[in-house]
């Protein structure tokens, strides 16, 4: 890949993605790790009333019984 289609495809790139790729290369050169973004913030509750555990879920199986004699 030439340097023009490097370029090229750079220049396609939008802003906000120009920038991580300018400070990944400086980070290359520099030889310190890729700086990394933070984690997004987690919602609490989101899934509440989504999920469910049945009553008899520590319950024996019939399909083990003669196994568990």
């Amino acid at each position: 890949m030439s340097s023009a289609d490097l370029f090229l495809k750079f220049n396609s790139l939008p802003e906000d993605l120009r920038k991580k790729v300018l400070a990944y290369m400086e980070s290359l050169l520099t030889g310190q790790p890729k700086p990394e973004e933070p984690p997004k913030k987690r919602i609490a509750g989101l899934m509440n009333g989504k999920i469910w555990i049945a009553d008899d879920f520590d319950a024996p199986l019939d399909d083990f019984k003669e196994y568990m004699e």
